[in-house]
């Protein structure tokens, strides 16, 4: 009797088990398939449905009131009459700040047959949660299914970078942009506003950097800098700091930041057309209508030159809210400052044996300025004067002069290791690594899958250094953009896998789910 009571018991705890499987399984697989880009961390769907009623009652609080704003006519949008009720009601969607709900990104997200709830410890938070929802509601035919959703980011710099100086768009273009962002919960938007092709951004006291500088005659195409063909007709355009600022404004209502860019000491033909005492050489600046790198660069060792940057860099921190600014310092070319006798004399006068040790002087400066005005700077790696390139001369890191700690160092191309050598020496670090963040690059060189597959953080990185490594950034450099369905056909589906790498914790990533997800809602050929 005893031994059989036992076998009972035995295959009871075996069969509740093997049940336990099961369930776990199923409700795995049906949280798997829903159509949420990026995929949230925890999804736990529970047995029911809910209606969508035409007219919805909605209820948050007023610390979050322009995000209730947003969110009521987001509804209506999707052809859903919100109405705002008071907090004594039983509302079909409530909004609510919850100061234990830990991060200032997450939010809590349950659908029940009673109704709707989200809960963050900030507006941005909710703003996140109804994203979610939108996409549910955005597929459901007016049914969404019961479910229990808690969701933070993985990082907290989930990036979109539009180069405009190539090609300029204008701000229907970008306001467009701004909701697809949203929409993917990305939060930085890198303004790349100025290079050899245009100065695209209003400067009050040098009106010449847009009178000038924002023209040029003719545009090289073919699809490669080496190409003869040029099509010959004018291209221009720029913002004026009025239209800067409704930008912001309307980037700030979808709880993104603005960086922006504005590009030295090299990538500065624009410019220097546009006051020629600012370069290095003698030849006269003009605008470039061909693509690639060029020899021209800013003589940042004339007092001068350094006073203009303060300038411009003065009026663009004055119109933009966000705490980091971004300087470029790429592909800087050195020929003209060792051809010029006042650069040799600063290196002599200042011990330095390399034109990289001026580059780091100059962007120090350029850094102690803006920490200054409360700002922090950023730049492409090159800022570190590790060697990036074979054709610019550096030292392999034994410079004397050294950038100061407190740049964030934009990593995009070199050898992966100098992630490591810039967290060991105690810089923050975007990752836009370019061979899987580019997206001027071809579906054939950068198809989908590999986007997906992107990690931020390399295995290579010992763990105490994660925390430095604060996300990614996707690129869309407009050399061969010229038309915003040229631009479209870059970007989508594959900012949508940026998205999930920025916001998607490694082990909740799917590509089969997010393949299915992307055929469904972004029909691109070129993913094929």
């Amino acid at each position: 009797m005893v031994s059989y009571t036992f076998k009972i018991e035995n295959d009871m705890k075996r069969l509740l088990t093997w049940l336990f499987t099961v369930l776990t399984t199923v409700s795995i697989t049906y949280s798997n398939t829903l159509p949420l880009v990026p995929y949230p961390q925890q999804v736990k769907v529970t047995e029911g449905n809910l209606s969508i009623p035409d007219n919805i009652t909605l209820q948050g609080e007023a610390p979050a009131s322009p995000t209730i704003d947003y969110i009521r006519k987001e509804l209506h949008s999707l052809g859903l009459n919100a109405n705002i009720v008071a907090s004594s009601s039983r509302p079909f969607l409530k909004l609510q700040l919850n100061k234990r709900i830990k991060g200032s990104e997450a939010y809590h997200l349950n659908i029940c047959k009673e109704g709707i709830r989200i809960q963050a410890s900030t507006a941005q938070g909710l703003f996140y949660g109804f994203q979610t929802l939108k996409q549910l509601i955005d597929q459901s035919n007016k049914t969404l299914p019961c479910v229990a959703i808690k969701d933070e980011p993985a990082f907290s710099w989930r990036a979109f970078m539009l180069d405009e100086a190539r090609h300029f768009k204008g701000k229907e273009t970008v306001k467009k942009l701004l909701d697809e962002m949203a929409a993917l919960k990305l939060n930085v938007f890198h303004w790349h506003l100025t290079d050899d092709q245009g100065w695209r951004i209003e400067i009050k006291k040098y009106p010449l950097l847009t009178e000038i500088g924002s023209k040029r005659d003719s545009t090289q195409t073919g699809g490669n800098s080496r190409s003869t063909t040029y099509r010959i007709e004018p291209h221009s355009g720029y913002y004026t700091q009025e239209e800067i600022a409704d930008v912001i404004r309307y980037a700030q209502q979808r709880h993104i930041t603005i960086v922006p860019e504005i590009e030295m000491p090299g990538h500065a033909s624009a410019a220097i057309a546009a006051y020629q005492w600012l370069g290095t050489g003698t030849t006269p600046g003009y605008v470039q209508a061909k693509f690639g790198v060029f020899e021209n660069v800013y003589n940042v060792v004339d007092p001068r030159v350094r006073g203009f940057f303060q300038d411009v860099l003065s009026e663009v921190i004055d119109l933009f809210p966000g705490k980091v600014i971004h300087i470029g310092g790429d592909e800087v070319r050195y020929n003209q400052w060792l051809a010029s006798p006042q650069v040799l004399s600063f290196m002599k006068e200042h011990k330095m044996s390399d034109p990289a040790e001026v580059q780091i002087w100059f962007t120090n400066n350029i850094s102690e300025f803006i920490a200054s005005k409360g700002r922090r700077m950023m730049g492409w790696n090159e800022i570190t004067g590790d060697k990036v390139h074979n054709d610019v001369p550096a030292t392999e890191g034994k410079l004397d002069t050294q950038l100061a700690k407190n740049a964030i160092v934009h990593f995009w191309k070199g050898d992966p290791d100098l992630i490591r050598k810039a967290v060991e020496r105690g810089h923050l670090v975007v990752n836009s690594f370019h061979s899987y963040t580019y997206l001027d690059y071809t579906y054939q060189n950068l198809p989908l899958e590999k986007s997906y597959s992107f990690r931020p953080i390399a295995e290579s990185i010992p763990k105490k250094y994660h925390k430095q490594i604060i996300g990614l950034g996707a690129q869309m450099w407009s050399e061969w953009i010229p038309t915003e369905a040229d631009m479209y056909k870059q970007i989508f589906p594959r900012l949508a896998a940026y998205a999930e790498c920025g916001w998607t914790q490694q082990e909740n990533k799917s590509w089969e789910r997010f393949k299915k997800i992307a055929d469904t809602r972004w029909v691109n050929e070129n993913t094929k």
